[in-house]
């Protein structure tokens, strides 16, 4: 686990990877999980270290870059179930509190990557408008780019560096 120059800090299925076990990643998530989809296909979660996005146990600057890709759905019981394929698939956020929770979050990726190091952040427009998540982030984002077939998916850079560090808040 040591020496790895990247941070996957929510990895889920690390469906993203052309090499799901690339050993320059450290491939972190909150769970575990081993399931069949509803299209019957096999899906697990097996993080090389299980850990909270909002509480990570790495020292400040261990990384060069990490990947952050929160989930993108809050749970709420009343409007889908919280246990369905997509939960199950991408995890949730919580209905109240997930600006605090997606704070944390990006305030500890920034933590533990190193000065000049880049975060990349993906995001899907699903349940919360991308400029709501950007506006917690303590660095303003370099660069981004629109994908998907509904275009709602965000890939988003930021670099660690004075330069883009937002006043605090």
């Amino acid at each position: 686990m040591k020496n790895k120059p990247i941070l996957d800090a929510c990895c889920g299925a690390r469906m993203f990877y052309f090499d799901k076990k690339d050993a320059s990643v450290l491939f972190q998530d909150i769970r575990t999980l081993e399931t069949t989809l509803c299209d019957g296909r096999r899906f697990e979660i097996k993080p090389d270290i299980q850990a909270d996005f909002t509480a990570m146990p790495y020292g400040d600057g261990t990384f060069s870059m990490v990947v952050f890709d929160p989930p993108h759905l809050k749970c709420a019981k009343e409007q889908r179930q919280c246990s369905g394929w997509q939960m199950k698939k991408y995890g949730s956020l919580p209905k109240k509190g997930w600006e605090s929770t997606l704070s944390r979050g990006f305030r500890e990726c920034f933590r533990v990557v190193k000065k000049h190091g880049f975060v990349i952040f993906k995001w899907s427009e699903v349940d919360i408008p991308l400029t709501r998540v950007l506006a917690l982030s303590p660095y303003a984002p370099v660069l981004g780019h629109k994908s998907g077939k509904r275009q709602n998916t965000h890939w988003v850079l930021f670099i660690k560096d004075k330069t883009h560090k937002r006043n605090e808040r």
